[in-house]
């Protein structure tokens, strides 16, 4: 997902982005570890959607202050 695309939605919306991205990610990992991973790009794109969302949290709750 896109910054852009992030920006726009609201804190809780955030929230959820990032449970599912370090479930998303979680499940890689394990896949990783097991050998079942067949695209190993997608783990490294989910570690970067997790630090654009956090990121942009970040930026959110300090506005908010």
């Amino acid at each position: 997902m896109k910054a852009s695309e992030l920006r726009n939605l609201q804190v809780h919306e955030l929230d959820k982005e990032l449970i599912s991205l370090l479930k998303t990610q979680f499940v890689l990992r394990m896949q990783l570890a097991t050998q079942q991973i067949s695209n190993t790009k997608q783990l490294k794109a989910t570690r970067k959607d997790i630090a654009r969302v956090k990121t942009i949290l970040t930026q959110k709750k300090t506005n908010h202050v």
